[in-house]
C-alpha cells in the first residue's frame, strides 16, 4: 500500500492526488461474482469506482454510497444505491463491468474511476476512451450520468498531470454531463481525515465525500424523481 502522493508539479494547482492502491498484475480485470442488490426493485443510483467508493477499511454502512443512500431515504427520494465500487480497479475494469454494473434499472451512474490510471502512469488518452465508453453505454442504458474527477500524482511529471487533469472537465462538457471537480475535495492530504494508511477516507472524510456527491446529485435525483 503506498502513501499519499501529492499534485505539486510545476505549473498546476497543488492539489492532493487522489490517493488509491496500486493494481496487482489482473486485478483490474475481475469482476465481482454478485453484484449489490437493490431493494424493493426500486431504481437505482449506481457507483462504478474502486477502492475510494468500495470504502476500504471501513464498515459498509459508513461507505460513502451508504450514506448517499442515507441521504436519499431522509428526503424521501425513492432509490437503491448499488455500491459497484472494487478495490484496485482502473478505468479498464471499470468498463469491463460497466454491463454488470447497469443490471437493474439504473436511473443515475456516477462514475468515479482514473485514480488508479494515475498512480501506474497510464496514459492519459486511454483513460479517455474508458471513460467515454462508459458513459456512452451508461447512457444507452437510460442512465443520467455523472463524472467525478480525479488527480494524478506528479512523479510523471506535470505535462502527465495537466492531461491527466484536462479529461474529467472535457468529457463531462462534451457529453453534457455533470461533473464533481474532484471527489475527495478537503479529503485528500488530511491526516483527521483519512485512516492510518494516509490513503483512504476514515467515517469522517466519507461523510465529507458523501456532501461533496450528494451537493451534485441531490438536484440530479429530483429531476428523476419528479419526471417518473
Amino acid at each position: 500500500m503506498s502513501g499519499v502522493v501529492w499534485a505539486a508539479a510545476c505549473g498546476v494547482p497543488a492539489t492532493p492526488a487522489v490517493p488509491v492502491e496500486p493494481v496487482s498484475e489482473g486485478a483490474a480485470a475481475s469482476i465481482p461474482s454478485t453484484r449489490p442488490v437493490a431493494r424493493a426493485e426500486r431504481p437505482e443510483v449506481v457507483f462504478l469506482g474502486d477502492s475510494l467508493t468500495a470504502g476500504l477499511g471501513l464498515p459498509p454502512e459508513e461507505s460513502f454510497p451508504a450514506l448517499i443512500q442515507q441521504r436519499l431515504d431522509e428526503a424521501g427520494l425513492d432509490f437503491a444505491v448499488v455500491n459497484a465500487g472494487v478495490s484496485g480497479d482502473t478505468s479498464a475494469g471499470g468498463l469491463r463491468r460497466l454491463e454488470w454494473a447497469l443490471q437493474g434499472d439504473p436511473r443515475v451512474l456516477i462514475v468515479a474511476l482514473g485514480g488508479n490510471d494515475g498512480l501506474r502512469g497510464l496514459p492519459p488518452e486511454d483513460l479517455r476512451r474508458n471513460l467515454a465508453a462508459i458513459i456512452e453505454g451508461g447512457q444507452r442504458a437510460g442512465a443520467t450520468v455523472m463524472l467525478a474527477g480525479m488527480e494524478a500524482p506528479p512523479n510523471n511529471g506535470p505535462d502527465y498531470t495537466a492531461r491527466f487533469r484536462r479529461v474529467y472537465p472535457e468529457l463531462a462538457r462534451a457529453y453534457d454531463i455533470p461533473l464533481i471537480p474532484f471527489l475527495l475535495e478537503g479529503v485528500a492530504g488530511e491526516s483527521s481525515l483519512n485512516q492510518a494508511d494516509g490513503i483512504h477516507p476514515n467515517p469522517e472524510g466519507a461523510r465529507r465525500v458523501a456532501d461533496t456527491v450528494w451537493q451534485a446529485l441531490q438536484p440530479v435525483v429530483e429531476r428523476s424523481a419528479g419526471a417518473r
